[in-house]
C-alpha cells in the first residue's frame, strides 16, 4: 500500500526517429538532382514511386531485404530507362547531407536522459555507413528485420528493443503515412518538415531543452 500523497515518478518519454529525411536533408531534391544529371525530368523518380506499382514493389522489396541492392538497381534502372545501373542507389543519394541540427537534437536529448531509438525503412544497408548509430540505444532497420513502415509490427519492435511502451514514445518521420502508422499503435508522432518546426515540438513533448535549438532559419 502506497502512503497518502505518494506519486510514482514519471518516466521521460523516449525519442524514436527516422533516418533519411529527418537526420538528413530531404531525399527528394537529391533525387531530382540525380534525374537531371542523367537527362531525366527532375520529378521522374518521385513520380515512379507515387504512381507506378512496379516501382513501389521494388522499393518494398529493397526495404524488407527481399531484394539485394544490385537487383534493385538493375530493375529500377530499367524502369528509369538507364543503361548504367551499377551504384544507382549511391548516385541517387549523392545530394543527401546530414542535418546537423536534428542530429544535435538527438544527441542533446540522449544526454538529458531521454532513451533514443531509430526506426528506418532502408534504401540498402550501405546508406547507414553515414548514420550516427552511436546516438541510439536501439535501432530497427527494415532490411534487417523484414518489416517496413507503416506496418505496426516495426514500431512495436522498436519500442520493445528500447524497453518502452508505445504510449511512452515520441516518433519523428518526414512521411505522413509513417507518422499515421506510429499513431495507430499508440505513439505520439511529429511529422518533420524542418528543424525550426520540429525542435520546439520535441522540447515540449520530451520536457527537455535541446541545446542545439536555434530559431534562425
Amino acid at each position: 500500500m502506497e502512503p497518502p500523497g505518494f506519486r510514482r515518478p514519471t518516466r521521460r518519454p523516449a525519442l524514436i526517429v527516422d533516418f533519411g529525411g529527418v537526420l538528413t536533408t530531404s531525399i527528394w531534391p537529391a533525387f531530382a538532382a540525380f534525374c537531371e544529371s542523367v537527362g531525366l525530368a527532375p520529378g521522374t523518380v518521385r513520380d515512379l514511386f507515387r504512381g507506378d506499382g512496379r516501382a513501389l514493389a521494388l522499393l518494398r522489396g529493397l526495404e524488407t531485404g527481399e531484394l539485394a541492392d544490385p537487383e534493385f538497381e538493375r530493375r529500377f534502372g530499367e524502369l528509369l530507362g538507364l543503361d548504367e545501373h551499377d551504384g544507382l542507389i549511391t548516385r541517387m543519394f549523392a545530394g543527401v547531407a546530414t542535418d546537423e541540427r536534428m542530429v544535435g537534437a538527438v544527441r542533446a536529448a540522449r544526454a538529458a536522459g531521454v532513451p533514443t531509438g531509430l526506426i528506418s525503412n532502408s534504401w540498402g544497408l550501405g546508406i547507414y555507413d553515414r548514420a550516427p548509430t552511436e546516438l541510439f540505444d536501439a535501432t530497427v532497420i527494415s532490411g534487417e528485420v523484414g518489416l517496413h513502415k507503416p506496418q505496426p509490427e516495426i514500431y512495436l519492435l522498436g519500442c520493445e528493443r528500447l524497453g518502452v511502451e508505445p504510449a511512452e514514445a515520441v516518433f519523428v518521420d518526414d512521411l505522413r503515412e509513417n507518422c499515421e502508422g506510429a499513431e495507430a499503435v499508440g505513439m505520439t508522432a511529429v511529422r518533420h518538415r524542418d528543424a525550426a518546426e520540429t525542435l520546439p515540438a520535441l522540447e515540449r513533448l520530451l520536457g527537455v531543452a535541446l541545446a542545439t535549438t536555434d530559431r534562425s532559419p
